[in-house]
């Protein structure tokens, strides 16, 4: 292991975007997205994803220059049609428009559409919470997840995240997770280091139960909670593709392989005011639930208490494949 300071992270994964054909811009925003992962110990959408990002743009996979395109017709609705970029920088198009269009009407539903993958679904409804505003957001994925007691892929892991504001400027509380059992990425992970899998993460090619990553990745992974993931599964599949004309997980191809079609995703996010409902109260509800939480020794709410940091350890491989892409 390597320890290397966040800032070297991300001037170092902007060199290799913009190597490879990002523009500037755009290299900024997808890198300060992979520092943000990194700092979070998110390694699955941090610094493992560059070598992907750079093909993907060298292949033309994905467009590192292209101008997003941000449409207000209605007071509570923002669209961005992302072109087949970057989610990150589709996202920064629309989020001042997403946050003037919650504070005026109340809530705001924020559609991005046709984009790369998004990676990390928090690392954008927290931008939101640190405005002030509470954020509900979907995206969808490449299928992966069977339906309870199938054996066909018909959803994507399908994350669904939420950050709630403090009201002082900082998160109460996010949180950020696959409505499958497990992140795909936690197999690829398991598979490179010839790690075997917990039983219920995964189903082998004939609808098996199975721990052995190479059979999971040829087989389904399963819903989180069963039938009630996959009705989540479900929502937030309806809420990313079909709310924003973007692919279902059932037509999205593979995300990491070089060559193939753009991924053309979408991601969607509810976007909440607290000061047009019930306004000051509901951080002294708030406030209420946190304190029932903490009184219950070696607990505490999701994504809060993260310590800050200036550096992180990384594996010496990855670091060295890093500085090589740049």
């Amino acid at each position: 292991m390597v320890t290397v300071k966040l800032d070297e992270i991300e001037s170092t994964v902007q060199a290799a975007l913009e190597r490879h054909g990002a523009a500037p811009a755009v290299a900024a925003q997808v890198a300060h997205a992979v520092r943000v992962a990194e700092h979070n110990e998110n390694r699955i959408c941090g610094l493992y994803y560059l070598e992907s990002y750079c093909q993907q743009l060298r292949t033309g996979r994905v467009d590192g220059a292209v101008e997003p395109r941000v449409h207000h017709e209605r007071p509570g609705a923002v669209r961005v049609d992302g072109r087949l970029g970057f989610a990150q920088s589709a996202f920064a198009a629309g989020f001042e428009s997403a946050v003037a269009s919650a504070r005026s009407n109340g809530i705001c539903g924020f559609a991005v559409e046709h984009t790369h993958t998004c990676t990390s679904l928090g690392y954008f409804t927290e931008q939101f919470a640190k405005v002030g505003l509470l954020a509900i957001g979907a995206t969808n994925a490449s299928p992966r997840v069977a339906a309870p007691g199938g054996t066909n892929r018909l959803l994507g892991t399908n994350p669904i995240a939420m950050a709630v504001p403090d009201g002082t400027g900082g998160v109460a509380f996010q949180f950020d997770f696959s409505t499958s059992a497990v992140a795909l990425g936690k197999i690829t992970m398991a598979k490179a280091a010839d790690e075997s899998i917990p039983l219920g993460w995964a189903l082998d090619s004939d609808g098996q139960p199975t721990t052995d990553p190479t059979a999971a990745l040829e087989g389904s992974l399963t819903s989180a909670g069963e039938y009630k993931g996959f009705g989540i599964g479900l929502m937030v599949e309806l809420l990313a593709s079909a709310l924003t004309g973007s692919r279902r997980s059932v037509d999205v191809p593979p995300l990491k392989t070089p060559e193939g079609p753009p991924h053309d995703l979408g991601q969607f996010y509810i976007v909440i005011d607290p000061a047009g409902y019930s306004d000051a109260s509901f951080y002294e509800h708030l406030s209420a639930l946190a304190a029932s939480v903490a009184a219950d020794e070696g607990t505490r709410l999701p994504g809060s208490q993260r310590a800050e940091r200036t550096e992180v350890e990384i594996e010496d491989h990855v670091w060295t494949q890093t500085q090589n892409l740049a």
